[in-house]
């Protein structure tokens, strides 16, 4: 494979959240399902004119924020896959649950191409989230909080005492933006919250490297596809039979369990995924920019909860 990757990028917005819990708070250790579940909720009811219609249904879908960005709708009939969706939320790091009036956190939402667009409508989404409240219910309410400032790339772009929002230009994500220099003969993969790969139809805490690889592959083309400058021109199917060739050195991956509520099912559902670390071993000169790309974007299925998120050393 050449070693220069194309030089196509796709608008990438990393938007660090700051707020203040106004009560106490009890959460879940990983806290993923509940902001996406409560952004949902507090999205649909800042844009959504009308509540009772299914978005499916509503002759607005196409320019309705809530349905292009949280729904991604396709026609009925249509049997070609759904886009990934434009957004990840990573939530406060750490397995602390009990939170007290006064605290602060933060988390992250990552926008893709156009969705960076509708920031003010998320800034407003997750102000109203703090009205709504999170987490389980504390004497017959959830815990509100305060959005105290939004920034991107350490620049504050949201004040929430003023309620000013300056417009700031996402960054561009490339991929291959300069040749690979040198050999890498060995990395370590962090999986920092619990990935769901499934390979030959099955979910396990394994991670062959062609697995992976395959992973990258697909959320960079797909992102780039629907979000990006088109799906780059990459030997596909070279990078995977080369990758078969990279050995695992050690592995300690352990599957992690946790339970969300689904609001739209009306039941509770049981997620799990890979957590852990893994060293490789072999030719993995080529396939860094595709794992540092994949660094940013997040891997594997329910990214929009903040799982599947891997460092590289």
């Amino acid at each position: 494979m050449n070693s220069k990757l194309p030089l196509q990028y796709m608008p990438y917005g990393k938007y660090r959240f700051f707020a203040s819990f106004e009560d106490e708070a009890l959460l879940p250790p990983f806290k993923g399902s509940t902001f996406r579940g409560v952004f949902g909720v507090a999205l649909k009811r800042v844009v959504c004119p009308l509540r009772g219609r299914e978005c499916l249904d509503c002759l607005l879908r196409r320019q309705c924020v809530y349905a292009r960005v949280f729904e991604n709708l396709t026609t009925r009939g249509d049997k070609a896959p759904s886009p990934p969706h434009p957004f990840v939320i990573e939530p406060m790091p750490g397995e602390a649950t009990r939170f007290y009036p006064g605290d602060p956190f933060a988390f992250t939402l990552l926008l893709f191409g156009w969705a960076n667009d509708y920031l003010p409508y998320f800034v407003y989404a997750f102000e109203e989230m703090g009205k709504i409240g999170i987490g389980r219910h504390i004497n017959d309410r959830r815990a509100g909080f305060r959005l105290d400032r939004v920034e991107l790339e350490d620049e504050v772009v949201y004040d929430g005492k003023e309620q000013n929002l300056v417009k700031k230009s996402p960054s561009k994500l490339f991929l291959g933006e300069r040749e690979a220099e040198g050999s890498v003969s060995a990395i370590t993969l962090l999986l920092q919250t619990p990935m769901r790969l499934k390979f030959q139809n099955s979910l396990k805490a394994e991670l062959p490297f062609h697995v992976l690889i395959r992973a990258c592959l697909r959320r960079i083309a797909t992102l780039n596809q629907h979000y990006g400058a088109g799906e780059p021109a990459l030997d596909y199917r070279g990078l995977v039979a080369r990758s078969q060739a990279v050995a695992i050195r050690r592995a300690d991956l352990h599957w992690y369990d946790w339970r969300r509520y689904s609001n739209r099912q009306d039941q509770g559902m049981l997620m799990g995924g890979m957590v852990g670390s893994i060293t490789y071993r072999g030719d993995l000169a080529e396939y860094m920019p595709l794992l540092k790309y994949a660094e940013k974007v997040h891997l594997g299925k329910a990214t929009t909860f903040g799982l599947g998120k891997v460092r590289v050393t």
